[in-house]
Formats: structure tokens, sequence, C-alpha cells
């Protein structure tokens, strides 16, 4: 009889010791948990939350920026659960790609904690404000960091779980009315997901994602594959807010707090468009070369109703709703085109609307503030009242218009680049369509609710709660202000992170690394 000491589990377990450095990869997501059920034990002491949160965040920001130049210099980092060697063990598998957004959703995270010091009162905190964002940055985090596709939608359940308690925090009829809209919206996405993703088990038999790309390139025209990454598509096209599925968006996140509003328009999209490129690009990019032309077709329509519906907006949450959603039209464009540079646009517009989309909440929270209003008639002479606040709004206004010398110009640069190398010119069009109407409708809110003076006195000026204007947060200010100046420094330094950028594009559209990570003998 053998005895435990003779079983030879090589061929089934990792038995090499794990290096230190590969608990960065994990440490996030526990991190985030942690730090969330810290919160619900004392949440008896809301006073306490913030600065618990904020200083978490600041070391969930260390640990990914730690991570980021691990992957930069090393490559790919896999590790899998119970130490089961994969496809059996659920790996968690972080290339360029998901590191950079893993930081830069960690960023804006702690950016909305240390505003959320001046957005949300003690009713707030004891509903459980903290706790829910520390779970949604855990949700958020770990679909930047799964190799897994199951557990990429089971990511996708804990943010969602989490964004619904953040979306009514208040119990308010507006945000219960925005709260059914995204819910249905969102549900009907995620079952199509989950159908995708049985159906996806069928026909490989495995959830890692290195497995099924190794054995997607194998399986040729055997497979039902472009049903497959139709499914996806759709799945994901509704996640991310594209045409023709993009209404619930500023239905809805225009009727939470405003540092709620700003977190949600800085991440959730973006984990949308992230699956969606991990997805196509990386495990079917026959099938997304096949579904191009329509992608293409999507991108083109969703720019142009986001840069339409921010012409015709009044309300200046809404009206940045609409601009989530053109710059998602963009990010569409880049996987249309494929390719290292198209997907490289992608990727630098993504992780440029996280921080943009976030800033521009924050934006309309001060507005609101200052002037007493969010309508665009009721505010104007925001400039008299606060010089630095219209700077700086004039800085992100200028750069959500792709205008140079902000974060906004390089990936409408790139995009239109690649664009007219592929011989899609209707597409470049289309995007410097977009970038002019975007500018108009910045230009038109600038004048009327900075620069023209204001019609209606400060004093009777109402928020939607129904509060007096008061004077700038300071909290929201310096959230918003380092914010402001990390996409004034992409702007004026664009190579560290288009260098970054250039070499996660590379790996989606050519994967040995990855699969190498997490099957370092080559034995898928």
């Amino acid at each position: 009889m053998a005895t435990p000491a003779s079983i030879d589990l090589s061929a089934a377990m990792i038995t090499a010791p794990v290096p230190p450095g590969n608990w960065l990869v994990v440490l996030p997501v526990v991190l985030c948990v942690g730090l969330g059920a810290l919160l619900l034990i004392l949440r008896d002491r809301t006073s306490l939350h913030g600065w618990i949160a904020i200083s978490g965040l600041v070391l969930l920001v260390l640990i990914d920026a730690g991570l980021l130049y691990r992957v930069a210099n090393e490559g790919p980092v896999t590790m899998v659960m119970g130490r089961w060697l994969p496809p059996f063990g659920i790996a968690f598998t972080v290339d360029l790609f998901g590191a950079l957004m893993a930081l830069a959703a960690a960023i804006v995270g702690l950016a909305a904690a240390v505003a959320a010091l001046g957005d949300i009162e003690d009713v707030g905190r004891r509903y459980g404000f903290y706790p829910f964002l520390m779970l949604l940055l855990a949700g958020v985090s770990g679909a930047f960091l799964t190799g897994d596709i199951f557990n990429l939608y089971v990511w996708f359940e804990v943010l969602l779980i989490s964004s619904f308690g953040l979306l009514i925090l208040g119990s308010e009829r507006e945000q219960i009315d925005g709260a059914l809209k995204y819910a249905v919206l969102n549900l009907i996405a995620t079952t199509i997901f989950l159908i995708a993703v049985g159906y996806l088990y069928a026909i490989f038999g495995t959830l890692n994602m290195a497995d099924i790309a190794a054995k997607a390139r194998q399986f040729g025209g055997t497979a039902p594959l472009m049903t497959l990454a139709a499914l996806f598509f759709i799945a994901f096209g509704m996640k991310a807010a594209a045409f023709p599925v993009n209404f619930w968006l500023p239905a809805s996140y225009h009727t939470p707090r405003i540092v709620v509003s700003a977190l949600f328009a800085g991440l959730l999209t973006k984990v949308g468009i992230y699956s969606m490129i991990r997805v196509l690009v990386m495990l079917f990019p026959v099938e997304r070369a096949e579904l191009a032309s329509l992608v293409g077709m999507v991108a083109g329509l969703t720019m142009i109703v986001g840069a339409l519906g921010a012409l015709s907006e009044t309300d200046m949450r809404r009206l940045f709703g609409y601009v989530v959603i053109s710059g998602i039209g963009n990010m569409l464009a880049g996987i249309a085109l494929g390719g290292a540079d198209g997907i490289d646009g992608a990727i630098v517009y993504a992780l440029h609307s996280i921080i943009l989309m976030t800033a521009l909440y924050l934006v309309a929270g001060e507005a609101a503030r200052l002037g007493g209003s969010y309508s665009v008639i009721e505010l104007g002479g925001l400039w008299r009242r606060s010089g630095w606040f219209a700077g700086l709004s004039l800085v992100l206004f200028l750069a959500a218009s792709g205008l140079p010398p902000f974060s906004g110009f390089w990936p409408k640069v790139i995009l239109v680049k690649a664009a007219l190398d592929a011989g899609s010119g209707w597409l470049a069009g289309i995007i410097l369509l977009t970038g002019f109407l975007n500018t108009i409708a910045f230009g038109r809110l600038f004048l009327l609710a900075y620069w023209r003076p204001r019609q209606i006195p400060v004093a009777t000026g109402q928020t939607h709660t129904g509060a007096a204007a008061q004077s700038p947060a300071w909290q929201e200010m310096g959230a918003l202000g380092a914010l402001t100046a990390l996409i004034i420094a992409v702007g004026l330094f664009p190579e560290p992170l288009l260098h970054l950028t250039e070499g996660a594009a590379r790996n989606l559209t050519d994967p040995a690394a990855y699969l190498a990570s997490v099957f370092p003998g080559g034995g898928q």
C-alpha cells in the first residue's frame, strides 16, 4: 500500500514553492474583500470608514503598481488556486493589459474614496457606502486579473451586486427608477454571458482562457465558434452600453450620488470593453476578423449617438453619460480594426476614459455645489465663483474632446492612423466628426455654465437634493485636481504609457507569452 509520502503529486499539482512576487496577483482581490469585511465589522464606527478605506486603497494602488512593474519586466504572471495544475485549477493570469486596467481602477477608486468624504453623509456611510465600494473594486480587480472565463462571470456578478447597492444609496424615487433600468439590462446581458460560457464549455471542455486560446486555433472551422463569439459580443456590448442597447446608461447614471456616478462612469463600462477585447482578440481572433464589419458599424453608431446626445442635453450628468457612450464607440472602433495598432488605440482610450470620466462626474458634483444646480440653463458664472475649478474643468473638457496637449489626443491619433492604414477611412471620419461634435458640446457647456453671467441668483439655486449652493469641498477638489494632473501628465509625456500599451496589444494579438505563463512546458 502506497504511503502519502510516496505519491507523486507533480502530475496534478504545482509542487514548487510559490515565488513571493506571485502573491501580488491575488492580493488586490484579497485586500478589497478583507477591507470590506473589516468595514462591516466596524459598522457602528462609520466615522472611521472613510479613512480606513483610503488607507487600504493607497495600499491597493501600490500593490497594483508593483504588479505592473513585475509584469512589464518579467512577462505575464500566473497563480493557480489550490496549486492544481491548469487547466484544472482556477488561474489568475495577469499580463500588461490586465495590470494596466487594474492600476487605473485602483487610482479612481482611491479618488472616489477621498471625494466621498465630502459627498457621502453619515446616513450613506451607515447604509454601507464604503463596504460596497470595496466590494465593487474587488469585482473589478478580479475581472481584470482572472485567467478563467467562468471566474470572469463570477467577478461580473460581484461588481453588479455591489453596484446595485451603491445605485440605490439614499432610496430616492429617482434612484429606484434608474436602478430598475440598470438592473434589467445588465441581468439580461449577464444571462447571455452565462449561456455563452456554458456553450463554450460544451465545445472546449475547459474554462481556462489560455487553454481555450490554444484549442480555438486548433479547431479551425470544425466548431461553431462564430456563434460563440457573437454571443460574447452581444453580452459585453450590452454591458459596455454600445448601440443599440446604450439607453440604460444615461437613464441611470445621473440618479445616484455624484461620487457613485463617477465610479460607474469610470469603471463599469470599461469592464465590458476589457472582456470584449480579452475574448474576441485573444481567444477568437479569426471570428473577430469576421465580425469586424459589424463591430465597426456598431462602433460608428455608438459614437454618433453619444455625440448627438451630448449636444442635446442640458443636465450635466446626463450629458457626461452620453460622453461615456461616445467613448465606448471609439474603443469598439479599435476592436473592429484589430491588429496591434487598433487594439493599442482601444487600450489607451480605455485607460484615458477611466480617469477622465471619473473626473468629469466630479466636475458635475462641484458645479452643482457651487451653482446649486446640475442644469446648464440654470448655471452660470462658475468661473467667478472659483477660477481654479473653472481651469480644471476646461482642461478636462479639452481632454474629452481629444484635443492636445491632454491625454485624450493620443488614442484618437492612434485610432485614426490605424483606420487609415486599414483602409477604413469612413471609420476615421466618424472618429474625427464625433470628436468635433463633442468639442461643440463641451464648448457650449463651458460658455453657458462657466462664462455666461448667471441668470438666476445663486442664493436661490438648488441641487437635486434641494440643498442651497455651497463653497467648494476640499475632498472633491483634491481628488479632481489629482486626476486632472494625471491627465495633463499623460498628455505631455505619453511615451511611458504608450510603450506599455503597445506591449499589451502585442501580447493580445500574439498570446504566446500568456500561454507560456499558464503552461510553462507547453503541455495544454
